[in-house]
């Protein structure tokens, strides 16, 4: 089969097919009485097969080893393949988001896309003092999704109070671009998320922190329940309950379970929960004792209907801490 033809049938050109040749890779068996290359079915299967290895990203110069060498082994070479990929992907990524970065900064001119893109080469930085110094620069702008993604990937305290500093002051909307780490499989990444989503207001945000309420992870799911409450959104109550009886968090809990019980409507729903608790827990007196503790964050007059209910509570500690603690509520509502 002369090159022409090899080149119709295979999709490879003829000029590829030549430069195979001049490679040793690939060479046809024959020649016609013309002097033109003439190629046997042998010929044309090693060329699919260099087709084949090159779709792996194979080097020309690896496949001749691979296919000249019957005892190569691919293991290793797979390998290195394998990582060569990794990398490239990363930087793709990176390159990727260094785009997106500067699209949503929306760029009237060359000089403000190099300003976000020093922008990035500082929050990049392997120098916290040099991102933290980035972050609070005065010419510091940041597009909400560079502001987020920078938010979720700081791991040093001084340059993430920097970081949610630029957060208060953010013109735009970050919340969906926080609510994305939220998605994480990184722990660290949601708890980061969750801290940003709490300090901004908004329906979005809101409704971020009400899907955390089912993270895995308690410090992310508590602080969600946390800034919900904070708002006064009813969706908190089960979660802001679990963690006095879990003993996570449980002042700040228990204050926010007092705020929403302001509401009359939520009161009752509440106080019947914390009551449960206190029955379901007969045994435990340190949870007992918190969700007593809790009881005194509700509206008076609630609060010293449990607590006098609990005067003859079986746990003397119980019974003794409820008395002192109606008592002190009592002094207060006199005075």
């Amino acid at each position: 089969m002369l090159i022409g033809e090899v080149a119709r049938r295979s999709g490879v050109s003829a000029r590829m097919l030549r430069h195979y040749e001049s490679l040793g890779l690939v060479r046809p068996t024959g020649r016609t009485v013309g002097g033109y290359r003439e190629y046997a079915d042998a010929d044309i299967r090693r060329i699919f097969h260099v087709e084949s290895l090159r779709t792996l990203g194979l080097s020309l110069r690896q496949i001749g080893q691979v296919l000249d060498d019957p005892g190569f082994a691919p293991s290793a070479l797979i390998g290195d393949l394998i990582r060569e990929s990794e990398r490239r992907l990363a930087r793709e990524r990176e390159l990727l988001k260094r785009l997106h970065a500067v699209d949503a900064s929306e760029p009237s001119g060359w000089e403000e896309v190099l300003q976000i893109v020093e922008l990035l080469h500082g929050l990049g930085s392997p120098s916290a003092a040099r991102r933290q110094q980035t972050v609070l620069s005065p010419e510091a702008d940041m597009p909400a999704p560079v502001l987020a993604e920078a938010i979720l990937n700081e791991s040093d305290p001084h340059v993430a109070g920097a970081l949610h500093w630029a957060l208060a002051r953010a013109d735009d909307d970050v919340a969906a671009s926080l609510a994305v780490g939220l998605e994480s499989e990184e722990v660290d990444v949601r708890r980061r998320a969750i801290r940003g989503l709490a300090e901004i207001p908004g329906d979005e945000a809101a409704q971020a922190l009400r899907d955390a309420l089912a993270d895995p992870d308690p410090h992310v799911r508590g602080h969600a329940a946390l800034a919900l409450g904070a708002r006064g959104k009813p969706e908190a109550e089960p979660v802001l309950v679990a963690m006095v009886v879990e003993g996570t968090n449980d002042v700040e809990a228990a204050e926010a379970l007092g705020a929403l019980a302001q509401d009359p409507e939520r009161a009752d729903s509440i106080k019947l929960a914390l009551t449960n608790e206190l029955a379901a827990s007969s045994t435990n007196s340190a949870v007992r004792m918190r969700l007593v503790q809790a009881l005194t964050e509700l509206p008076t007059a609630i609060a010293l209907d449990l607590l006098h209910g609990l005067a003859d509570d079986n746990d003397q500690t119980v019974a003794r801490t409820a008395v002192v603690l109606a008592a002190m509520l009592e002094e207060e509502g006199r005075t």
